[in-house]
């Protein structure tokens, strides 16, 4: 079976600096990968990677099958045309640390935006879908209000809401928690738990060893560029075997 995401020894330089040294790692359907690690170790950089808002210097990644922002014909990559670079990025969500919501469109507004504007589907069902969304992510009495209105925790929920209006096979979350208060937290993690139990295939870069450990099926520890130790989330939290994980883990756990 096709993983959903696929890497193979990805590397992301920015001028001389070398951020990836070289990922590789699959993803099954289905399957929640947590990527953990220290501030510039490029576990953002490498997500952006995955949907082709940073080009790779080398390697290759694929989501579903496809190649990443290339097409391949005698061994030699070429890159897409911006439109069918978009075109590909259309099934994969992605959610920020920062919200990224139009201050100036409701909860509803914002939601609907992507499904008419690139995928031309009527307002009337990109509504309905909206609000079917919007409760799932419990905010079903919120969809006339601002983003100004709401908590950074509804905001965030909101955000994740018009990711999921695209349909996407893939979502890929980027610290989504990391830029609200402590109390905040939970509600955003108890949505992203019932993606998961949904079946949906999801990548998260995160500092919450809790959701790691009961909603991860594959944990990787990534430092200077490169995957340092993975595996199964709980075993690799009780037992590290590298030095270096240990060491991250002692300040977190």
């Amino acid at each position: 079976m096709t993983p959903m995401v696929k890497a193979e020894q990805v590397c992301k330089n920015f001028g001389a600096l070398e951020v990836l040294k070289g990922i590789s790692l699959e993803i099954d359907r289905g399957q929640v990968l947590c990527l953990v690690g220290p501030s510039g170790s490029g576990k953002s950089t490498f997500l952006r990677c995955i949907n082709h808002l940073e080009e790779v210097n080398a390697g290759r990644l694929y989501v579903d099958g496809d190649l990443v922002g290339y097409s391949e014909k005698n061994g030699k990559l070429y890159e897409l045309h911006p439109r069918a670079a978009a075109k590909q990025r259309r099934d994969i969500g992605m959610v920020f640390q920062h919200f990224n919501l139009f201050p100036h469109r409701t909860a509803l507004e914002n939601i609907i935006e992507a499904p008419t504007q690139v995928k031309r589907i009527s307002k009337k069902k990109a509504v309905e879908r909206a609000k079917d969304l919007l409760d799932q992510v419990g905010l079903s009495a919120k969809a006339n209000a601002y983003p100004a209105q709401l908590s950074g925790g509804q905001q965030q929920r909101v955000a994740i809401a018009r990711a999921l209006a695209m349909d996407p096979k893939l979502m890929l979350f980027d610290e989504p928690t990391s830029a609200l208060d402590p109390e905040l937290v939970g509600e955003v993690l108890a949505v992203m738990k019932q993606l998961a139990k949904d079946g949906m295939t999801m990548v998260v870069v995160t500092h919450e060893m809790g959701f790691a450990r009961e909603v991860a099926d594959q944990l990787v520890f990534m430092d200077g560029g490169v995957v340092v130790e993975s595996g199964e989330p709980r075993e690799l939290l009780a037992n590290p075997k590298q030095d270096r994980t240990k060491a991250f883990l002692s300040n977190l756990l």
